[in-house]
């Protein structure tokens, strides 16, 4: 699959496709039953099926704080529409300047003259251009006399289908892996590099695999039993996720200890999967009270592990 990041890299064969733009967060079976559509439709108009994402999302430009945690970043929504088998990922870089184009241009300038949209598939409630004026409608009318066809995402759904993002974001957030996993077609994972942390973990015996978040809001917060697959095998582990309050923390990050495990991690990217939440992350009085329950975290995940089926 082919990745376009930014307008500027639009090139002339990329003319003509069929299109279809969102958030795609997670990639669930609800975007996996109108990617499949868009696919047969690509299929029959003999085009490429093209995704368009924006990064950031809108929401995180204008209202971080309002904005939903993040299931999926760009990589992993490259990683699953590939597996699909979308042929173009199109990412647009969200600006200031780029919501304050006029609707008219969104659709003249980007999706006619330099994308060459032959069939255009969106949610009924998208909205773009200057103060989101442009809308299902402006695009229905605007199909009529561009010569391209427009239709709702509602078109394509599987038949009452009540999977959405933000039910998948609920069954995390209260620990319902299982549910997670049936909405999105399969586990959910966490990707991302090893990097340097502050190596407290080495203190006390548990040496941790710290990977970065980067997201502004994570779907998952606490302690966890679960799996961690690096490019030597996968490993039962004890995650912690969170900002690490007794330690001040202040970024969002994941650190894995990896049960019988004995090698370097250091610049690797790694796949994390949760299975059992073990407790909330919570603020201890000091590092000693915390080196205790990370023993009987330890303890409790090697349990839940050893009879997970």
């Amino acid at each position: 699959m082919e990745l376009i990041r930014g307008l500027h890299n639009i090139g002339t064969h990329h003319h003509g496709c069929v299109l279809t733009i969102g958030k795609f967060d997670g990639v669930h079976l609800g975007h996996q039953a109108v990617l499949k559509s868009v696919l047969q439709k690509a299929e029959e108009l003999n085009l490429p099926a093209v995704v368009m994402v924006f990064e950031p999302q809108p929401e995180e430009l204008f209202s971080a704080e309002r904005a939903p945690a993040r299931l999926s970043l760009l990589k992993d929504k490259y990683i699953a529409l590939r597996d699909i088998g979308v042929h173009r990922l199109l990412c647009v870089r969200f600006t200031r300047d780029f919501s304050a184009i006029s609707p008219q241009s969104f659709i003249h300038d980007l999706l006619i003259k330099q994308l060459g949209v032959k069939f255009l598939v969106v949610g009924d409630d998208f909205r773009f251009g200057y103060k989101r004026e442009g809308d299902f409608d402006m695009l229905r009318d605007a199909s009529e006399t561009a010569g391209f066809d427009v239709v709702s995402t509602q078109s394509f759904k599987v038949h009452d289908c009540r999977i959405s993002s933000t039910a998948v974001r609920t069954a995390l957030s209260q620990g319902d892996f299982e549910g997670a996993k049936e909405m999105l077609g399969g586990a959910y994972v966490i990707r991302g590099k090893v990097v340097h942390g502050e190596k407290n973990g080495r203190t006390i015996g548990y040496p941790t695999a710290n990977v970065l978040m980067r997201r502004h809001k994570s779907p998952v917060k606490g302690v966890f039993a679960g799996l961690v697959k690096t490019k030597t095998g996968i490993y039962n582990a004890v995650i912690n996720v969170g900002n690490r309050p007794t330690l001040n923390g202040q970024r969002m990050q994941l650190e894995a200890h990896l049960f019988d495990f004995d090698g370097d991690l250091y610049g690797q990217n790694v796949e994390v999967e949760l299975l059992k939440k073990i407790r909330d992350e919570i603020k201890f009085p000091d590092f000693q009270v915390l080196k205790q329950q990370i023993n009987k975290d330890a303890t409790q995940a090697r349990s839940l592990l050893a009879n997970f089926e």
